[in-house]
C-alpha cells in the first residue's frame, strides 16, 4: 500500500554534546517523548537537523536512532534526501532504502543553481521514476530560491510515487488555495510554516511537518486532531495560542532557538549548534 503522509511530523533537532560531537542518547529520549506526545511520525535529517554540517557517519547514526524509536512505536520515519544533483540525489535514495528504515524521503526542491520550474518537474520526476522509496516534495523557495507553483505541484502529485508536499511558502495565498482545489485526493498537502499551521489544517492539510513540534509536540497534535474532527472554535483559539510562541522560536536561525529551549527545559544536554550557526538565547515568552 502506498504511504500517504497525515497527522503532524517533527522533524527533529540533532543533539550535539558540550563538545560539538553527535549527543545520540538525547536524540533517542527526544525522539521518544515527541512520538508518545502524539506526533504521527518523524522527520530526520531536515532542514531542523543541521543536515549540512553532519559527517556521512553521523547522518547514518541520526537515521539509525530514529529508524529504530519509530519501529519501536510503530510510526513511520521520513528522511531528508536531496540537492541541487538530480543524478546524486538519485543514488542517495537508493541508498537509503538498501541501508535504513524509512518509510519516505522529503526532497527539497532543486536550490542555488535556480533551475526553470520545467527543470524541477523534470528533476522530481526522474528520482520519483526511480526511487525505492515514495517521496513528499519539500517547497520552500525562501531558501532554494525557487518557486514551485500549484500547477507544477498537481502535475507532479499524479506521480503513483510522489505522495505529498510540504508547503512552506511563508503565507497563504491564491497558490495555495489553488493547490487545495486542484490536486489529487490521494495527495498529502502538509503545512510547513509553523506560525501558519492552522489556517492551512482549516483548508484541508493533511497534517504538517513542523520544526516547533519538538517544543510543541502534543499541541500540535490536538490542533490536527480538532481541525480533522471539525471541531472549528476549539481548534481556532488553540492555533491562536500557538502563533506567537512559535514565532518567537524562529527569531534567530532554526534550529538555534530551539535547541536553547530544549536545553532550558532539561530536555537535551547541551543548546550547541555549528558553524556557521551561533547559539541562541531562550526567548522571554519561554522563561
Amino acid at each position: 500500500m502506498t504511504f500517504q503522509p497525515t497527522g503532524i511530523f517533527a522533524p527533529l533537532v540533532t543533539p550535539f554534546t558540550d563538545t560539538g560531537e553527535l549527543a545520540a542518547a538525547d536524540l533517542e529520549r527526544l525522539a521518544h517523548s515527541v512520538i508518545q506526545a502524539g506526533v504521527a511520525g518523524l522527520v530526520a535529517l531536515g532542514t531542523t537537523a543541521e543536515a549540512p554540517t553532519l559527517t556521512p557517519e553521523e547522518r547514518r547514526e541520526v537515521v539509525r536512532i530514529c529508524g529504530k524509536v519509530c519501529r519501536e512505536h510503530e510510526v513511520p520515519l521520513i528522511v531528508g534526501a536531496g540537492s541541487n544533483d538530480t543524478a546524486a540525489t538519485a543514488r542517495a535514495l537508493t541508498a537509503l532504502a538498501d541501508e535504513s528504515e524509512a518509510t519516505a524521503v522529503l526532497s527539497v526542491v532543486p536550490y542555488y543553481t535556480r533551475p526553470t520550474e520545467a527543470g524541477i518537474v523534470a528533476h522530481f520526476e526522474h528520482l520519483a521514476d526511480r526511487s525505492p522509496l515514495p517521496l513528499v516534495l519539500y517547497n520552500v523557495p525562501y531558501r532554494t530560491g525557487r518557486e514551485l507553483g500549484w500547477e507544477a505541484i498537481v502535475r507532479l502529485g499524479s506521480h503513483p510515487n510522489i505522495v505529498g508536499v510540504k508547503q512552506a511558502v511563508g503565507t497563504v495565498d491564491t497558490d495555495t488555495a489553488r493547490l487545495f482545489a486542484e490536486c489529487p485526493e490521494a495527495f498529502s498537502i502538509l503545512a510547513g510554516e509553523d506560525t501558519l499551521v492552522s489556517p492551512l489544517l482549516a483548508m484541508g492539510a493533511a497534517g504538517g511537518i513542523l520544526a516547533t513540534a519538538n517544543i510543541f509536540p502534543a499541541e500540535l497534535a490536538e490542533l490536527c486532531r480538532l481541525w480533522q474532527s471539525g471541531k472549528a472554535a476549539a481548534a481556532r483559539a488553540l492555533g491562536n495560542s500557538l502563533v506567537a510562541p512559535a514565532g518567537a522560536l524562529f527569531t534567530e536561525p532554526n534550529p538555534t532557538v530551539i535547541k536553547a529551549v530544549l536545553h532550558a527545559q532539561g530536555r537535551i544536554s547541551a543548546p550547541t549548534v555549528r558553524l556557521p550557526l551561533l547559539p541562541a538565547g531562550v526567548p522571554a515568552i519561554f522563561r
